[in-house]
């Protein structure tokens, strides 16, 4: 088993870092807040008093943070107390070109690196049910994926550095628009006075099925696991969404690619979070629909 440090001890990362005590591995964590590194430290992570101390010794470092900046600094003081060899994971969800530069990094730093962003929001990090989506040398890959397999049942290497975020980045964007289109169409049905019920058992196994109305529908009933049966209490958080769609929007324009309905979705989960919607699940947006209407 492996000692491994834990950078960002979060909504994520908490039960991840769980999820690695319970395969067996020595795990480190630290976070800047302390009610979280409190919490992880209840379910088996030894606390550090600083991000050093966690990946000091530490055979595997993994970072959850919240944007590319956070990952730059905390690269930065990290790979100063990694010894060569190290293998330094990111499952942030960030740009790329930040990414890439973490790569850089880490490269320059003689240590093996991977961007490993997730899929499966809090329930699936909770579950070790999450996707990985992996960019990084095949040797780093191969080094990570019994680490990553701890906490997740998919693990896909997408390809050279940045290209996990690059996959991330698409597939939540598919996310963003695929909900909006399910919540439009929800919120037709009720105007037309179809039953939830009716259009889920229709639209579940016809031509309009996805994971946004299969698994995750937005409205109560269908799927009882879904926030909609929880008051829409995350899941997946609007505002969340909203950074995906963003980034999905930078690497749009600085890669010369066209999106608009990537775009549409975008402003739309803007305006959601303007209205005071950014802590809630990103498929409470059928409320506003209902409000426009």
């Amino acid at each position: 088993m492996a000692r491994i440090g834990f950078i960002g001890l979060g909504n994520m990362g908490g039960p991840m870092a769980a999820n690695l005590v319970k395969a067996g591995h020595e795990v480190l964590g630290f976070d800047l807040a302390a009610p979280v590194l409190k919490a992880a430290e209840e379910s088996g992570v030894k606390p550090a008093s600083h991000a050093s101390q966690a990946v000091k010794e530490a055979a595997v470092v993994i970072t959850m943070l919240p944007q590319g900046k956070h990952v730059l600094t905390a690269w930065t003081d990290i790979l100063q107390s990694t010894a060569q060899g190290t293998l330094v994971i990111d499952c942030s969800t960030i740009d790329v070109e930040s990414s890439r530069r973490a790569h850089e990094m880490a490269k320059a730093a003689g240590c093996l690196s991977l961007d490993a962003p997730v899929s499966g929001g809090t329930g699936g990090a909770s579950a070790g049910t999450l996707t990985f989506m992996a960019g990084g040398s095949e040797e780093a890959f191969a080094q990570a994926r019994p680490i990553l397999e701890a906490m997740g049942k998919k693990i896909v290497h997408c390809g050279e550095a940045g290209a996990g975020q690059a996959a991330k980045i698409c597939n939540n964007m598919i996310l963003g628009i695929s909900m909006v289109g399910v919540c439009e169409a929800f919120a037709l049905a009720e105007k037309l006075g179809l039953s939830h019920q009716a259009l889920f058992d229709v639209a579940s196994t016809s031509s309009g099925q996805c994971w946004s109305i299969n698994t995750y529908c937005p409205v109560p009933g269908p799927v009882p696991t879904s926030p909609a049966n929880n008051d829409y209490k995350p899941g997946f958080a609007a505002a969340l969404m909203l950074k995906d769609l963003r980034l999905s929007q930078e690497a749009a324009l600085a890669s010369g690619a066209s999106t608009p309905l990537g775009a549409q979705a975008a402003q739309l989960y803007a305006i959601f979070e303007k209205l005071g919607n950014g802590g809630r699940d990103f498929s409470a947006i059928i409320e506003m629909f209902r409000e426009k209407a």
